[in-house]
């Protein structure tokens, strides 16, 4: 696929100016002044990234919250990578992060039109209702979740229910929170964007002009898929069973963070510490934008990673890896008759997927005049202007009052907390947090929790929808898939590999 493959499926005429999301008018459009607010790694790089692709009469900010799991300067840096020209200097000078309650004052003092909360879970849900509790004439509340969000789950609904609006990515994401959110008893109000760092870009070049050799197959982790160490272990042996097999590779385990740096989720067992001490030189670790390796990818590896859209809409390549089985947990059902399925097999013998048709435009890939998400939001603002803007009820029923705002509060911001009430809640929460968990534990052995329902693997070999062998600048040399992996075949098949 390639950028004018997405022409043909009526994402054509893009503007390359990152501000497609203009609004019609015969006059000049009032200026807006939109504040966003990031902490972690993956929500910094969306919510720059989205206010990006904002109307050119909004005023964009960025703040960066202080929460135990902010993005160091590094990892900043990395997120705000190729935004505008209202953006563009966080990369050389990202902000410093601030707390909650200072952030919170800034926008009493002076409460700009609009506030985009692109924060993980707890602290959004926090940040939202201080600002409701706070901020007199409160700015339009609007917030999303980062890359690929189906299936639909509640606490991303939960945590956020109050903003005004809740932004997604494409048509079969919309639907599946329509029907969480109305199950539960929250109002819909999910607006579509288009996942603004999976658009086409034009030929990477280099520095002095120069086009860059395509040299890499660009393996993109993910911190809790696969959980299991044993099955972490496998995708190295893999990786680097696929770069003793092309040596005219490099193969980079491209990880989101270097050691001590936080994440949007946990990792128990980073990529970097399971690599063998004999892997070939051709398979390296490598941190940095994701942008920046795909300009030299000749295929694009994943589990069920957000980068995979990335790749498709350049074009490059991609394999989504499904050995483990197809299902919820490892955030790849999405994927199923995408045409980038594919296996440990594929990989070593470079075999690679193209994005079918069929699938892109309730996938991430439908046209840019059906984003919405910019115009809602306008029109928000011009309720609040009339003093009409309603106040959303939130989802947690939960009692307590103060204290209990105490809790959420300490829970979401921990030791960036330092407030007495926190302290005394923590006091009192934790043990009751002790026995819950300990009840759980009980109630899991009593009744163990069901096994996730897996789809089986699925190959290119089985698809016949791959793209063949990627090509490298230049493709290995000799004979065909068979010829290549001979007896290797069976040690790679899934569900035999013991890594």
């Amino acid at each position: 696929m390639t950028g004018g493959d997405l022409d043909a499926t009526g994402n054509g005429g893009e503007p390359r100016d990152g501000r497609e999301a203009r609004l019609p008018s015969d006059a000049l459009p009032r200026v807006r002044r939109v504040v966003g607010l990031v902490d972690t790694d993956s929500f910094a790089k969306w919510g720059a990234h989205l206010l990006a692709t904002a109307p050119a009469h909004w005023d964009l900010e960025l703040l960066t919250v202080a929460t135990p799991r902010s993005a160091s300067r590094a990892q900043l840096r990395s997120a705000f990578r190729g935004l505008d020209d209202r953006l563009a200097h966080l990369a050389a000078a990202p902000p410093e992060a601030l707390e909650v309650d200072a952030i919170v004052e800034r926008l009493r003092q002076d409460p700009p039109d609009a506030v985009l909360v692109s924060l993980i879970g707890p602290v959004a849900e926090l940040v939202i209702e201080e600002v409701h509790r706070r901020v007199p004439r409160r700015p339009v509340l609007v917030t999303g979740l980062p890359g690929i969000s189906y299936p639909a789950k509640w606490k991303g609904v939960f945590f956020r229910a109050r903003a005004d609006l809740f932004v997604l990515h494409s048509h079969r994401e919309v639907r599946a929170y329509e029907e969480l959110a109305t199950e539960g008893g929250v109002e819909p109000h999910f607006a579509l964007a288009t996942l603004p760092f999976a658009r086409p870009s034009g030929a990477a070049a280099s520095r002095d002009g120069a086009a860059i050799v395509r040299d890499s197959v660009v393996f993109a982790a993910q911190p809790s898929v696969p959980v299991e160490r044993a099955e972490r272990e496998r995708v190295v042996g893999w990786l680097a069973e696929t770069a003793r097999r092309h040596p005219e590779w490099r193969v980079v385990i491209k990880v989101r963070a270097a050691a001590g740096e936080h994440q949007t989720h946990r990792e128990q067992d980073p990529y970097p510490d399971l690599v063998p001490t004999d892997a070939p030189a051709n398979l390296v670790v490598e941190s940095g934008p994701m942008s920046a390796h795909l300009d030299r990818a000749v295929a694009l590896v994943t589990i069920s990673s957000t980068a995979v859209l990335e790749a498709a809409a350049r074009g490059i390549p991609a394999l989504t890896l499904t050995d483990f089985g197809i299902g919820r947990h490892l955030i790849n059902e999405v994927f199923v008759g995408s045409g980038l399925e594919g296996d440990a097999v594929d990989l070593v013998d470079g075999r690679f997927g193209t994005v079918r048709a069929e699938w892109m435009y309730d996938n991430h890939f439908h046209p840019y005049s059906e984003n919405d998400w910019a115009e809602r939001t306008e029109r928000l603002m011009e309720s609040r202007d009339a003093g009409v803007l309603r106040d959303r009820p939130a989802a947690r029923r939960s009692r307590g009052g103060v204290l209990r705002r105490a809790w959420e509060r300490k829970n979401a911001l921990g030791p960036d907390d330092r407030s007495v009430l926190g302290a005394v809640a923590l006091l009192i929460g934790a043990p009751v947090r002790a026995l819950k968990r300990v009840v759980r534990q009980v109630r899991r052995v009593v009744r163990p929790a069901e096994v996730p329902v897996l789809l089986a693997p699925t190959s290119q070999r089985v698809s016949g929808s791959g793209s063949g062998r990627a090509a490298s600048g230049g493709a290995a040399s000799g004979g065909g898939p068979s010829d290549r992996l001979g007896d290797r075949e069976e040690q790679l098949v899934p569900g035999r590999d013991a890594g």
